[in-house]
């Protein structure tokens, strides 16, 4: 499984021969202008809610690679209204893709697209590939619901909000790999906005001291599970 990541919280997975976009925005976050999203192929798109920072460049880049969008039933509806192929989920629901195994997985947040019409409630994703598994837990504050995330899976990685002010900061974040019994962190939804900035050495010094290892990966740089 190979993770790159695109600035914000979105991220490029290749696993069994498929590319999946996770949260796509791209285009006018300034710190991934060097990212061309007409570059960028997918064979299926995660969406965890309906915030522009997360579904900014889904429509553009579904219409161009015939994606299919996999988001909680409004997303997909709202996608699918537009004529996108579109797979919806519900919270605890999951499904066998030709990729793994995708479930739905409870965030606390907010979930409203760009207009402010409704977008379903917030989640995360458990993907269990071929050989390793991941936990994608899209915005959400600290939640006990993580702890059973575990029961059911094995996690390889977890992907987590750290920049504070609308999810959790770092040392909550500590907690959440606790809950899920992950050591091995990738940090996404920090230094985008002002609101969210972090000190990256302090942040990873603070995971290390508790045994863990946060990956801070730059705007296009790419890890292997």
């Amino acid at each position: 499984m190979k993770i790159t990541f695109y600035g914000h919280s979105s991220l490029g997975i290749e696993v069994s021969g498929k590319r999946i976009l996770v949260d796509p925005y791209i285009s006018a976050n300034p710190n991934a202008s060097h990212i061309n999203i007409n570059e960028l192929e997918a064979d299926y798109i995660l969406l965890t809610h309906a915030h522009g920072d997360h579904i900014l460049d889904v429509e553009y880049i579904a219409g161009r690679t015939n994606a299919v969008i996999i988001s909680n039933f409004e997303i997909a509806t709202h996608f699918g209204n537009k004529g996108l192929k579109s797979h919806p989920l519900n919270h605890g629901g999951s499904w066998i893709f030709d990729f793994g195994k995708v479930k739905y997985v409870n965030a606390v947040h907010s979930s409203s697209f760009p207009d402010g019409s409704y977008g379903g409630n917030p989640g995360g994703f458990v993907i269990e590939g071929e050989h390793k598994n991941i936990y994608i837990s899209g915005d959400t504050a600290l939640t006990m619901d993580m702890k059973l995330i575990p029961i059911r899976t094995k996690l390889d990685l977890a992907i987590l909000p750290i920049g504070g002010n609308f999810t959790m900061d770092v040392e909550d974040a500590i907690i959440a790999s606790d809950f899920v019994e992950c050591d091995k962190i990738l940090g996404v939804h920090y230094d985008t906005f002002g609101y969210i900035e972090i000190n990256h050495e302090e942040s990873i010094h603070k995971f290390f001291d508790k045994g863990k290892d946060l990956m801070l990966l730059e705007i296009g740089e790419s890890i292997e599970l």
